[in-house]
């Protein structure tokens, strides 16, 4: 449970098994649509979206900067496209953040997604 105060971690994940999507599909969707449409949401301090391929599924960790931030309405793009919501989704209190050191001059355009580019499937019947 969080107490309304400092930044918010959201965690959501989806279960792919029978829905017709693959993270493949997803990455496109990634590249096509859903990178920009988040990059200007307000309160939205980072946002990466995870998959693991062993037990098909997709997800997204979504670091807010307020309570308020987190609780605004998002666009339910990655639900419309695999035809269900999210299996879990929970937000956290966020105890602390660092960044290390590292030789990326920032996050933005990294991931699987944006270095393989497949366009976007229509879901298999």
């Amino acid at each position: 449970m969080t107490d309304g105060t400092g930044l918010k971690a959201s965690v959501v994940w989806w279960d792919l098994a029978g829905t017709g999507r693959t993270i493949e599909s997803l990455r496109g969707f990634l590249r096509e649509e859903a990178v920009d449409r988040f990059a200007r949401v307000e309160g939205l301090r980072l946002k990466f979206w995870i998959s693991d391929p062993a037990t098909d599924r997709w997800g997204a960790v979504l670091l807010w900067e307020s309570a308020e931030a987190a609780a605004a309405p998002l666009p339910a793009l990655a639900a419309e496209l695999i035809g269900r919501p999210p299996v879990q989704r929970t937000l956290f209190d966020v105890e602390a953040t660092v960044e290390g050191v590292h030789a990326l001059a920032g996050l933005a355009g990294h991931g699987l997604a944006l270095e393989s580019p497949v366009p976007l499937e229509a879901p298999a019947p």
